[in-house]
């Protein structure tokens, strides 16, 4: 194969028109090859598409498209051993391959680049990249819900407090307090999913905004790269990023949602609650107390949440303003894309881990779920169930039994008959029955509640529904 000729600096890319290179401030602000060599394979594989298809509908020979296959096939080997040479001056790992290729197999490689566009391509590469995210995250995912649907099923009949304002409020099981986050990231993979099933349109062909007078075929590139159908509009094939939003926003409600979980841990692992304790795996050591135990894989997730928050942010601001087509504001829209994606994989296997390995104290969990008289509204609702008397009034009656005990410095369940009676005088020996934190949790019966028996039913529905 004949060797292409060398050229250096813009004319290499841009042609006759400029006849000077740029500066070497230029060259930094308008290089993107640090970061975006991460598509290489969708880079690829976009292109051996391009490339079939041209070949299909005689726009390219048969011999061209074989050299360039086999070219980009060899290029792909050196990336991944390492042997590739990144180059800054090329900008991106477009023109980066590319010219690797021409290097390869001369004067075919320019002839990969007709009808299409850098426009097209990186939208393409982009799509496949984030494509291939939400799928991993969404395995990972799954993964993070059979640890907790695993250890819920363990903990179905562990009692616990249940908090609002984080303050006591009803008994619960730590299996029902589990599952309600397997519901969340349930949501969550809902939205991935969705995500997916709007990013999965080609847009390459759209070439750099108005399409291409050459008799290409989308139809047949769109289902080589897995697409569902070519983009309809070349315009909103090249200058949207609402798929790379999407990802975002969705890998933001998700990083809250494992904050909130690692907020949890945080606070259940100190001296004070001790409902759970972390393994040396996913906990470190102080540099002058030897007692502790740090949780700071928890603390990370929950720190981590800000940065996945603030790349949606980043982008929405880069995109807010731009005109139709393409402007080169859009190159930074793969940074933040990148980082949420590295941070939600982190974060993400961390929580799983954490989940599986943590010991639930369950002594410590039934002592703590009968603080602060959580069984109250068990006394209001046996005085409706069986008294007869109004919500209203039994709220208030049960107010006067709290206060009574309060006063007297025990617990519900310890005050006597009389005390009660003296309070109400509908009150009968059988309340003593509802006053247990385990009968409280287990009267709890209702479709979605906190039952042993309904989070055992809840776990084998999860997964059924999830896994």
């Amino acid at each position: 194969m004949t060797k292409a000729p060398e050229q250096t600096g813009a004319s290499a890319m841009w042609g006759g028109r400029f006849a000077g290179g740029p500066s070497a401030v230029m060259q930094r602000i308008n290089a993107s090859i640090d970061f975006d060599k991460r598509l290489y394979a969708q880079d690829i594989r976009g292109s051996k598409a391009h490339c079939a298809m041209l070949v299909e509908t005689g726009i390219l020979s048969a011999e061209d498209g074989a050299a360039i296959q086999n070219g980009l096939e060899r290029i792909r080997q050196e990336i991944e051993s390492g042997q590739f040479v990144f180059r800054t001056e090329l900008e991106d790992i477009h023109m980066n391959i590319e010219a690797r290729l021409a290097e390869l197999i001369g004067d075919a490689a320019g002839r990969l680049h007709t009808a299409r566009s850098r426009n097209d391509q990186v939208a393409t590469d982009f799509r496949l990249w984030v494509r291939d995210v939400l799928d991993g995250m969404n395995g990972a995912l799954k993964d993070l819900q059979a640890a907790l649907i695993d250890k819920a099923q363990a903990h179905a009949d562990a009692v616990m407090p249940g908090f609002t304002h984080l303050q006591a409020a009803q008994p619960v099981t730590f299996g029902h307090h589990l599952l309600a986050y397997v519901e969340m990231f349930g949501r969550d993979r809902g939205r991935l999913h969705d995500a997916r099933a709007r990013l999965n349109e080609c847009p390459l062909g759209a070439a750099a905004l108005a399409g291409t007078p050459f008799p290409i075929d989308r139809h047949q590139t769109a289902r080589e790269l897995g697409f569902d159908r070519p983009s309809a509009n070349s315009l909103d094939a090249v200058s949207d990023r609402d798929f790379a939003l999407e990802f975002l926003a969705a890998a933001a409600i998700c990083a809250v949602h494992l904050s909130r979980l690692a907020e949890e841990l945080v606070i259940w692992t100190t001296a004070q609650f001790r409902f759970v304790t972390l393994s040396d795996a996913f906990t470190t050591g102080s540099s002058i107390m030897p007692q502790k135990r740090n949780p700071d894989a928890a603390e990370l997730i929950r720190a981590k949440a800000g940065r996945v928050i603030g790349d949606l942010n980043a982008l929405l601001v880069v995109m807010k303003g731009l005109p139709l087509a393409y402007s080169k504001d859009m190159q930074d829209d793969k940074e933040p894309v990148f980082e949420a994606a590295d941070t939600m994989e982190l974060s993400i296997a961390a929580m799983t881990g954490m989940i599986r390995d943590l010991s639930v104290n369950t002594l410590r969990l039934k002592e703590a779920a009968g603080a602060g008289f959580t069984t109250a509204t068990d006394i209001a609702d046996w005085l409706v169930r069986v008294a007869g008397v109004p919500f209203r009034q039994a709220h208030h009656i049960t107010g006067r039994i709290v206060r009574l005990a309060e006063e007297q410095g025990c617990g519900l369940e310890d005050l006597s008959l009389i005390d009660l009676q003296a309070v109400d005088p509908r009150v009968t020996g059988e309340l003593y029955g509802v006053l247990g934190t385990e009968a409280s949790a287990a009267s709890r019966t209702s479709f979605g509640g906190t039952a042993p028996a309904n989070v055992i039913a809840a776990a084998k529905a999860a997964r059924q529904r999830f896994l």
